[in-house]
């Protein structure tokens, strides 16, 4: 028996096509019968019969065929299938036979040829001879053959050469070598599968005319064995409805017969070929829920006949095996074609297989517990017992397979409930233990669950798929493959983080420790020791206690106790590489991504404003939680900005012993005792430079140990927080439960929020700024605008710069219709800008003043904002530290602008139906003479203007009380 006893033979799970032979050709030296081979192999569409061919010489022997039994009254059967007869009917036993012979019609020699053809199917008919197989000739001929009837001397050759082989006329074709070589071998192809189908109809009323001899007292096995052949001969035939009809039979036939003890593993082997049989046309039918019915039912029939007690692994094996099979099945009938779904894909078959490879694995353990040792052919035990192996081996057998399928070899043909040898039985059971002893039963374990694992990947089940592989990763443990276990379970252990599955992921953490423990792996051993340590470990306190023994050995570069549980050889294998790390001088520091993990520290960092000026420290605190059992003392305690410049502000150090880690007291600045919240407040000046800019906390680092000897840095990104920070946040906002009322100087951990960046912001001014002007601005008008600015500062204001203009972000039209200047008597155009920055106005003494006049020009009526901005430099002192602060203050304005004659109107002259008048601006100025004739009674009034003033006339209205309309026009 070997490990992979329990693999369904080939032929039973191939697709059963018609076994053709062909002799006659000499395919490797003979070109043309090289060619018509491959017609016949090569490239086969779905769309051609269903034949396997086979090339074989004319003389073969073909198996002999027994003598036909005539009665079965004292017949008794050895057993119900034998373990070479599908192979048998699939590649030994052809359904025909076809010779292949060159001869041409015009042949000269024809007598001698035709003669030599006759002997050729007489050897033939005398290898098959007591068989139903079917003979057939095929002419291989060189000129292609005129239409029926039309070539006499064909005809009656044909006739003679029929009779000379004993032949029918359908039973000899004809095979030109030409160029349309393929179609004429695939129209032969359909001739030779009429004539298997004949065969294969023969063979099945064959073996149903026995049943007439049979009796259900002494042939029960002979109804099984006779339906299987029925229904195998019908897939032969490629008739797979009475195929499934007669494997159903079949089936309930297995399941009639009387079980025992001896025989129950030969019920069950061709219960599982039956069934697999019937499943795989039910897919083929494309009736999947038939199949998995037919599936459940099987199983349900087979679970409890689990066998002998001494062989229980095998039922396991067993079990496994079908379920493995059903697996491959029905992911078979998804790549033709099949839909699944995600609550019945192939992943839970496969799942289901490894589940019985496990209980395989563990009956073996305790059945097979035997401590042998082996010397050539014989195995003694090395316990006082002395038990000896059977010699010669009980599972060999004179032919080295097993005559019939499920028997035990050395009980082959007894079919008796009573055991005619005990002893040759204790010897097989034991024979058979001990070969199950060296089964590598987690590969077989691992390959099923990487095949589940595979299919829930597919069809999108996370959960199972996490589980599935947890599983993978404790059966690379078992196996001793701990880096690929590492492997396995460190990618699962993120998902069961995130989600909080804290007892999921502390057994998880627990196999991981024992890896890395076992290859002494320093990084691993330490995350993990940490994380076990956290509040995410669900181990009891003095599990933890003996965790953080082992990792403050670790960090005092000692060897670390054995986990518990470990292989006794693995553990001595692994307390050699410990030694070694201890040994080699290498890299000691190890930095611990705390983003990825849940160690056991918690830190927050938080900003006590969301902006600073830059006038005043930048303050924060960081808030430090342990949750191990013991109090424990760190090193270092440091804070990474942005800016880097910050980074020397903001470390805590404190030295101490190595034996110091564990600290027994709450004394010391950096011992954190466990469910105590520790605060270590921060403040340092800004940079000038900095001002508007951000401050961020890109990491804060922890130090455990010494940097001169092995020491870990936990590092969290940002402000703080590790992988189940965010879904504690959650749970903390969703929670109604009333806090308790802690100590003045204690927080909640809870309530605290991490807020890692802070804005710097520019001193608060200390000066005023008015904006004085005369409003309306008329367009065109060389418009003033007095800026005045006062100092309220204790010292000089250094520096001072003004910038005014229209404030960006307007219509782009106004921009390129406002300008800006200092001096009123400039004549403004296109070429002045809009905004005129920083413009120098020197220092401004405490409580000076100075005003500043602004003058614009507005091209367009409407309403503008302008922008007046004042900046200064000035000396403070902070935390007695001076720096050079750059302060600014703006005020805004908005301006009306209106057409002139819309706001004053001063008389100059009076003149019939006209009136000259002149506008004056805000300061009085002349700003444009205009003439408004008053009298629009007239409607030659407009063309009159026109032509008075040589410009174009426009209708407005005027303030003057006694006239309400006019005309006007500018000069």
């Amino acid at each position: 028996m070997t490990p992979t006893q329990w693999d369904f033979p080939v032929e039973l799970c191939c697709r059963p096509m018609a076994f053709v032979t062909l002799t006659g050709l000499d395919v490797v030296y003979n070109a043309v019968h090289r060619a018509v081979w491959d017609a016949f192999c090569a490239n086969r569409r779905a769309d051609r019969v269903p034949i396997s061919f086979k090339v074989l010489p004319g003389d073969h022997e073909y198996p002999k065929c027994r003598t036909k039994r005539t009665s079965y009254e004292w017949y008794i059967p050895k057993g119900i299938l034998k373990t070479g007869w599908m192979n048998k009917h699939l590649n030994l036993v052809p359904a025909l036979v076809v010779v292949f012979y060159e001869l041409d019609w015009d042949e000269p020699q024809w007598k001698e040829k035709q003669s030599e053809c006759a002997t050729r199917v007489e050897i033939v008919r005398q290898s098959l001879q007591g068989r139903n197989t079917k003979v057939a000739v095929v002419l291989i001929q060189k000129k292609t053959p005129l239409p029926p009837g039309e070539d006499v001397i064909a005809s009656e050759r044909a006739a003679a050469l029929c009779n000379a082989c004993d032949l029918s006329g359908k039973s000899l074709f004809v095979l030109p070598h030409t160029d349309h070589l393929v179609g004429y071998i695939i129209r032969l192809e359909n001739a030779f599968y009429e004539h298997a189908q004949t065969y294969y109809y023969t063979e099945i009323r064959r073996v149903k005319s026995h049943k007439e001899f049979l009796n259900k007292t002494t042939h029960q096995l002979l109804f099984v064995r006779h339906q299987f052949k029925i229904a195998f001969f019908s897939e032969l035939k490629q008739d797979t409805q009475n195929a499934l009809k007669n494997y159903r039979t079949a089936y309930n036939l297995v399941h009639e017969l009387r079980a025992h003890e001896t025989n129950m593993l030969e019920i069950k082997t061709m219960a599982g070929f039956i069934n697999y049989k019937i499943c795989r046309l039910c897919f083929q039918h494309n009736t999947p829920l038939d199949a998995i019915a037919q599936f459940r039912k099987h199983i349900d029939l087979c679970k409890k006949k689990i066998g002998s007690a001494e062989l229980a692994f095998e039922h396991a094996a067993w079990m496994s095996k079908q379920f493995q099979a059903f697996g491959d099945l029905f992911d078979e009938a998804i790549k033709l074609g099949l839909t699944a779904i995600q609550t019945q894909n192939p992943g839970f078959y496969y799942q289901q297989a490894a589940y019985y490879a496990q209980e395989r694995k563990q009956l073996a353990s305790m059945l097979c517990n035997h401590d042998v040792s082996w010397e050539g052919r014989k195995c003694f035990a090395s316990n006082q017992s002395s038990m000896i192996y059977p010699n010669p081996d009980p599972l060999e057998t004179q032919t080295g397979v097993l005559d019939f399928y499920g028997q035990r070899p050395w009980r082959q043909g007894i079919l008796s409930f009573d055991l005619s040898d005990p002893e040759k039985e204790k010897m097989g059971i034991l024979s058979l233990q001990l070969k199950e002893k060296n089964v590598l039963h987690s590969e077989l374990i691992i390959t099923l669950l990487s095949n589940a694992v595979a299919q829930f990947k597919k069809y999108k089940c996370p959960r199972m798929k996490s589980h599935l592989m947890v599983q993978m990763g404790e059966e690379y443990y078992y196996a001793k493959d701990y880096a690929k276990a590492l492997k396995l379970l460190d990618y699962v252990m993120c998902e069961y983080r995130s989600e909080g599955w804290c007892t999921l992921l502390t057994s998880i953490l627990t196999t991981a420790l024992k890896c890395s423990y076992l290859m002494a792996q320093l990084k691993d051993y330490i995350t993990y020791s940490l994380e076990l340590l956290g509040r995410a470990s669900t181990l009891k306190e003095d599990q933890k206690s003996r965790i953080e023994k082992n990792l403050i050995k670790v960090l005092m570069n000692e060897s670390p106790d054995p986990e518990p549980d470990c292989d006794t050889a693995a553990v001595k294998a692994s307390q050699k590489l410990w030694a070694d790390r201890v040994s080699l001088a290498g890299s000691n520091v190890f930095t611990i991504e705390v983003q990825d993990f849940i160690p056991f520290v918690q830190c927050k960092a938080k900003f006590l404003a969301p902006s600073f000026h830059v006038d005043v420290p930048v303050q924060f605190d960081v808030y430090l939680r342990a949750d191990c059992p013991h109090p424990i003392r760190f090193s270092k305690l440091c804070i990474s900005f942005n800016n880097q410049d910050y980074n020397q502000y903001c470390v805590v150090e404190e030295a101490y012993q190595k034996s110091d880690i564990l600290e027994q007291s709450s004394q010391g600045t950096m011992c954190l005792v466990p469910g105590k919240t520790r605060k270590f407040t921060f403040k340092f000046v800004a940079k000038t430079e900095d001002v508007g800019k951000k401050i961020e906390i890109t990491s804060v680092d922890l130090i455990l140990g010494s940097e001169s000897g092995r020491c870990v840095i936990l590092n969290w990104r940002g402000g703080g927080g590790d992988a189940a920070s965010s879904q504690e946040a959650l749970q903390a906002a969703r929670s109604f439960r009333r806090r308790p009322k802690l100590p003045d100087n204690e927080v909640h951990w809870d309530s605290l929020t991490i807020q890692a960046s802070t804005m710097i912001i520019s001193r608060v001014p200390n000066i005023s700024v008015q904006l004085r002007h005369e409003p309306p601005a008329l367009t065109n008008e060389m418009y003033c605008l007095i800026v005045t600015v006062q100092s309220h500062e204790d010292t000089v204001a250094k520096d001072v710069k003004l910038t005014a203009g229209l404030k960006p972000g307007q219509d782009a039209n106004l921009t390129q219709k406002t300008q800006v200047t200092l001096h009123g008597t400039d004549a403004c155009d296109e070429s002045f800008p809009a905004l005129l920055p920083d413009i120098p106005v020197g220092d401004l003494q405490p409580g000076g003043k100075l005003e500043k006049p602004i003058y614009i020009r507005c091209g367009t009526v409407g309403a503008r904002m302008f922008l007046v901005y004042v900046s200064y430099l000035i000396d403070t002192i902070v935390e007695g530290k001076e720096i050079l602060c750059k302060c600014h203050r703006d005020e805004t304005v908005t301006i009306e602008t209106v057409f002139p004659f819309d706001v004053a109107v001063k008389f100059v002259s009076t003149k019939p139906h006209l009136v000259s008048v002149l506008t004056v601006g805000a300061l009085g100025q002349s700003i444009c003479r205009y003439t408004i004739f008053t009298d629009d009674r007239h409607p030659e009034c407009l063309s009159l203007a026109s032509h008075y003033c040589n410009h174009p006339a426009t209708a407005v209205t005027f303030h003057d009380p006694s006239r309400s309309t006019g005309i006007l026009c500018g000069e």
